[in-house]
Formats: C-alpha cells, structure tokens, sequence
C-alpha cells in the first residue's frame, strides 16, 4: 500500500498558525513537522471535550514516525518548542510552591507532618518507573505529553518489570481510570480521567521492540507515518534553519497564552460535529470498513475503528485554532466544513500510512506482506525476481535487500549462489 505524502491542498487550507511553521518545509519533513506539532498541540487544549461513542473525549493523540536513519525525521523536535513555555512555567511554579512549603514545615512544629505536594511538569520523559507515570500523571491538571526521538527508549522500559506501563498508555489514549497500590512503597494513586499525548519517533528495528504485537491493542492507537526514503544533505548553515526555529518560538507565546485562558475556564468547552458531517463521517468509515474486509485483513479492524476517534479529535485541534482568540468567549465549537474535510482526508492517508506499517510487523514468523512477497516467487529465483516485485508494491531496494537478509535468517530461504536464492 502507497505511503503517500500529505496532500498540498491540506497544507493550503490549514489555520494560519500550522501555515505558518510547515511553509518552509518541503516533501517528508513538512509532513513531520506537521503530523508532529499536531501530536505536541493535542495536549495543549485543556478545557475542550467532545461526545464520541458514549464517552467524553478530550484532543490527546499519540504519533509515531518510522523512517530510517539520516531521513530528516530529526526535524520532529521543532514541535517540542510549541509546548516548552508552558512546560517550564508549570514546573517553575510547582517548585517554588514546593519550596514554600519546605520551608513552611520548617519553621512550624504544627505542620511538621504535612505532605508537600508533588513536582508538577508537562512533558514526561519516557524513562520513568511505572510508579513516577501514577505520581506524574495523577498530578497533572491537565496532562503529559511523552515526546522521545528515539523509540526505544520508550521500549526499553516497557520491558523492564519496574517500568512496564503499557497499560497505562492503552488506557489514557480513552482516559480511562488508572489505580496504582504498592504496600511496599507505599504508593496509591487514582487518577479518573488520565489525559496523555505522545509524539515518538524511530526507525523500523526499534519499532518492533515497541509495539511488540499488532495484536496488544497499542499500535491501534497510534497515528502512524511512515517512510523508506533517506535525506540527502542539507545546508546545516541556511538562514532558513534558524527562521523556522522564529516561526514555531513565535507560536508558543500564542499557545502559552491560549493555554493560560483555557486552563481558567470554568466550564469545558464542547466541540461537535453538525448533523451532516456526522452522516457523511459514518458514510465515509462504513465504507472503508467494508473496503478493508473485503481486500485486506479483517485484524486491521481496530485500528481503523479508532482512526475515527484520531480524526474526530484532529477536527477538534484545527477547528480549536481557527477559532482560538474566541475560545475562551464560547461554550460550543462546532466543527468547520473545512477543517472536517482536511481531518477527513489526513485521516484517509495516515490510514495507508498504519496499513503498510501493521503488515510489516511481525505476528507469528512472517508479516502479511512478507508472505505475499515470497508467494509471488518461484521456488528457486533471483534478487531481481524479488526488486521487480517490490517495484509492483512501491517498496524501496533498500527495503527490499533488508526483507531478503531477513527471509535467511528466518530460514524461509537459503542462498544458492550471488544473486539466486532457492525457498525452504
């Protein structure tokens, strides 16, 4: 399946505010800073709710781009900038509020005895015990936002058994209530309506490791992008660099600021859909639904039911910034027709994106795509067989030669000389 690129007409029609940090971007990168900053603004819009399936929702997503080594997925960490003012300004505050009580016990044999509270931050690193998560999140007025350029530091302690929160992340994504109780440390935590957003990137090996399974219900909730091709080398010295660093610095006062109002709201906000955009959103996911079934794999069934939940909340992020000088004023935002139709139309591509990606992971001993790829040879055949196939599937050489290596050590196939291999 294509892993095609975000489409031109979405970048034309964007709010200004993701206009104005994608415009000096280009071809993959563009659709990193896009799909990235997206992922980092999900968790910088409290006070705003939806209705969806029964349940409030609020805007938090998780991202996650695959790419290879030296491919620019690098740029990612232009967003972090978006939500840093509000991280330190939350954090700042909550150690001087820790210090005045410090020094409160200090001073006062009554109140000797008090807990002070917590540190307070905004974006969790992913190298936390499972028990810090509880501590963190449960402290959290309005959310964590995990964001790692490297994937496997979050993998690495989802399988440590002291750090092992991948439930905690399959949860929060429908801010389901979290309890921890540990006699031993004595922790307790209890946390209603968790509210976590991620923005992960890595190469194909670390994804694995990750995920583990397609099956775990994780990589359901990811919005997935993901690509083959490598970077070639930019000019590290360009004006341009240090214009787009500007570009995003300059839109972190605005979200500093809006963020400020909505946290001081009362009452939530309500976002929705009107009555025809719900008919033609249950049309549109009724049909590929059907369209799944019928030409691929019934198992990708989650992912695309919870593809409608990413792009119900991605409506909510670009409608909240078309209309974010007039947030704090109202207590309904109805979902515009035309941040509908690019939620609409992103939701469809990243859909091909999460596709490609589940048939690369490993359920058993092969992917799906791999047993196509090797049903397509003849029993005994050449490297060329195996690139013309790839040419058919859009799959790169490089890729290509890497599923080959991966066919030998599996011993699905074996070597017969330079060039020919021979299945088993």
């Amino acid at each position: 399946m294509e892993r095609r690129l975000i489409s031109k007409e979405i970048y034309k029609n964007l709010p200004e505010e993701l206009k104005s940090i994608t415009e000096s971007f280009e071809g993959r990168e563009k659709d990193i800073v896009l799909m990235s900053s997206i992922g980092v603004l999900s968790n910088c819009l409290p006070n705003i709710k939806g209705y969806y399936d029964g349940d409030d929702v609020y805007s938090n997503l998780y991202v996650l781009i695959v790419a290879p080594p030296a491919s620019g997925k690098g740029v990612m960490n232009y967003s972090r900038i978006l939500i840093d003012k509000i991280h330190n300004k939350i954090l700042e505050d909550s150690k001087a509020e820790l210090i005045l009580c410090e020094n409160s016990k200090k001073g006062n044999k009554e109140s000797k005895n008090e807990v002070c509270p917590n540190i307070k931050i905004k974006i969790l690193p992913a190298n936390v015990s499972t028990a810090e998560v509880y501590s963190f999140l449960g402290s959290s007025e309005h959310g964590l936002l995990i964001m790692e350029s490297e994937a496997d530091t979050l993998s690495s302690m989802l399988n440590n058994d002291w750090s092992n929160y991948s439930d905690v992340l399959r949860k929060a994504w429908h801010h389901e209530p979290l309890s921890i109780s540990r006699k031993m440390d004595s922790v307790f935590e209890e946390i209603s309506e968790p509210k976590l957003s991620m923005v992960i990137s890595g190469t194909q090996n670390q994804l694995q490791p990750l995920i583990k399974s397609k099956d775990n219900g994780l990589f359901s909730r990811f919005i997935v992008y993901s690509f083959d091709e490598i970077a070639e080398f930019k000019n590290v010295f360009a004006v341009k660099s240090k214009e787009n660093r500007i570009a995003f610095e300059n839109l972190s006062n605005d979200i500093f600021n809006l963020y400020g109002e909505l946290s001081n709201l009362k009452k939530p906000i309500e976002f929705q859909f009107t009555e025809n955009q719900i008919k033609r959103f249950t049309s549109r996911f009724k049909y590929i639904r059907a369209f799944i079934i019928d030409k691929h794999s019934e198992a990708f069934l989650s992912n695309l039911n919870r593809h409608g939940l990413i792009m119900f909340r991605i409506s909510m992020i670009l409608t909240a910034l078309r209309f974010k000088s007039k947030l704090a004023e109202t207590e309904t935002l109805v979902c515009t027709n035309r941040d509908f139709l690019i939620a609409l139309e992103l939701t469809d591509t990243l859909l091909r994106h999460s596709q490609f990606t589940f048939d690369t992971i490993e359920s058993g001993v092969l992917s799906i795509q791999d047993e196509e790829i090797l049903d397509e040879l003849r029993d005994q055949f050449t490297r060329q067989d195996v690139l013309e196939v790839g040419i058919k599937r859009n799959i790169p050489k490089r890729t290509i030669d890497d599923k080959l290596s991966q066919f030998q050590k599996k011993r699905f196939i074996k070597k017969v000389k330079k060039g020919v291999f021979k299945k088993l």
